[in-house]
Order: structure tokens, then sequence, then C-alpha cells
């Protein structure tokens, strides 16, 4: 079963990238991380390092709080 937290931030990873009309490729481009961490992140099916977590928020122009702010 996968962890509801993921998969939490996963989804709202993937809605602000498409609210920014970006591709997976290019926001793993833009956040100097594989493709598969922002495919994986976004599925919740991994666990994502906080120094990936981070490049990817700047990336959307997000800071972390803005990331997290999502409901369970």
């Amino acid at each position: 079963m996968k962890d509801v937290r993921l998969l939490a931030l996963g989804h709202k990873i993937r809605l602000e990238r498409m609210k920014k009309n970006l591709a997976q490729e290019q926001l793993a481009e833009m956040a100097k991380v594989s493709i598969r961490t922002i495919s994986d992140v976004e599925r919740g099916i991994s666990d994502i390092r906080y120094t990936n977590l981070f490049q990817i928020a700047e990336a959307l122009g997000l800071t972390m709080s803005e990331l997290f702010d999502f409901k369970l």
C-alpha cells in the first residue's frame, strides 16, 4: 500500500507542474534531477531526498511551505 503522504505530495507536484504547463522532462531539467525521480515522486512510489525536493520546489517557483500546503 502506498503512503498517503507521498501520494499527496506527488499530486501537489504534478498539479503545480501542470499549472506551469511543464512536461516532466522540463521540470527534471530545471530541478537538475532525473525524469525518473519526477515520475516516481508524482506517482507516490518513491520516497524523495530533501535536497531533490528542495530543487523541485525551487524549479516550480515555490517555497517548501507552499509545496507542503496540501490536505491529506
